[in-house]
């Protein structure tokens, strides 16, 4: 058996999210329907990451198990032939040893958040980004960002759904940058709640559009409470960005 390590960049538009759904699409079963076309085994995919429905990817990593004798470029070039139809694409296959797990091996992983900042309804970036049209003060959103920074109990940021055991997460780091009518905010942690990150976003264009201050971020956080949330930003916005691994 050969355990092939998979960087996949996707438009979750079209798909329920990236695990397999019961009542939809999925970028799991694509992948999955594509290595076994290919090997003419059934697999099953491990990633780095869950994403929602109508969430991106430049690089997402994950993982299959194969045992026919096939080489990483081959099994790539074979997978991309069958995924042609499909907004999905493998950037990189690779041999790794056993013992490697895209998701438990996995140290770091970033997000990035798009907003289209303007009024002219989106052309090229329609369901790819946030569109915002009244203005945003950047430098407003990413000064108050830095309080999310550090170990914090991020309850008001999670969403009543999220599976994991403890609603404690370390943010490593944050910043809100403009680039003409491009507002992109850039997120790092070892790992995030279930709408962590939109939750954060949609507070911060409150902010950008001087509904709330600094400190009305603060108290938000600090209330570890749900019901203390400003708004959570929609999907089409948010693509994983980077997985991180030990050398």
């Amino acid at each position: 058996m050969t355990r092939f390590a998979l960087t996949l960049e996707f438009d979750g538009s079209p798909y329920m999210g990236l695990q397999r759904q019961a009542h939809g699409p999925s970028i799991q079963q694509s992948v999955e329907e594509a290595a076994e076309a290919i090997t003419g085994e059934q697999v099953t995919m491990h990633a780095a990451g869950r994403t929602d429905a109508g969430v991106h990817a430049h690089a997402m990593r994950a993982h299959i198990d194969i045992t026919k004798e096939i080489n990483a470029f081959r099994l790539m070039e074979g997978m991309n032939a069958k995924l042609r139809n499909e907004p999905i694409a493998v950037l990189a296959c690779e041999e790794v040893h056993d013992d490697w797990h895209a998701r438990f091996s996995c140290i770091g992983r970033s997000y990035i958040y798009h907003i289209t900042n303007r009024r002219a309804p989106l052309t090229l970036d329609r369901a790819r980004s946030w569109q915002v049209a009244p203005p945003l003060d950047a430098d407003a959103m990413h000064d108050a960002a830095q309080v999310l920074i550090g170990k914090h109990d991020f309850t008001t940021f999670r969403s009543a759904h999220c599976q994991a055991q403890s609603p404690v997460k370390t943010l490593d780091s944050i910043s809100v940058e403009r680039h003409g009518d491009v507002i992109e905010t850039h997120v790092a942690a070892r790992s995030f709640l279930h709408h962590q990150v939109r939750s954060m976003v949609g507070c911060l264009v409150l902010v950008g559009k001087g509904k709330w201050s600094g400190k009305d971020l603060q108290d938000a956080l600090d209330a570890a409470d749900r019901h203390a949330l400003g708004f959570n930003a929609p999907p089409d916005g948010l693509y994983f960005a980077r997985a991180s691994y030990p050398e």
